[in-house]
């Protein structure tokens, strides 16, 4: 067994990966189709792309266990949406793929509420 197959994930990550999971789920009963999850590059990671009918969807996942220091939606900031946007042009000249583009946000509460924000910047 490697070193690596033995570490665990930071409480954190796990809490990041179900809150992912949690969007996806939500997102195909919505209708949407899963195209990609978690493409990484060195402007940042787009958390899931799905396709919304002919329309490309970048979908940032954030999740806040409380409200006390600001919603989960309210911490995509500026900066945020940029690496994000900046990701999207590295992942569409990487695939080729010639749609409309909108950009959403699903924000997950500690009390389990799904916040779906379209078209959010």
């Amino acid at each position: 067994m490697l070193f690596s197959e033995l570490k665990t994930k930071a409480a954190h990550l796990l809490r990041g990966e179900n809150a992912e999971q949690q969007a996806h789920d939500f997102l195909l009963k919505q209708g949407l189709k899963a195209v990609a999850r978690n493409f990484r590059c060195k402007q940042g990671e787009l958390d899931l792309i799905m396709l919304d009918n002919n329309t490309l969807v970048i979908i940032e996942v954030r999740f806040r266990k409380t409200d006390k220091y600001g919603s989960a939606a309210e911490s995509v900031t500026h900066s945020k949406q940029a690496r994000i946007i900046a990701a999207t042009h590295i992942y569409l000249a990487t695939q080729k793929i010639n749609k409309p583009i909108r950009f959403d946000v699903v924000a997950l509460s500690g009390n389990g509420k799904i916040d779906w924000i379209q078209n959010a910047f």
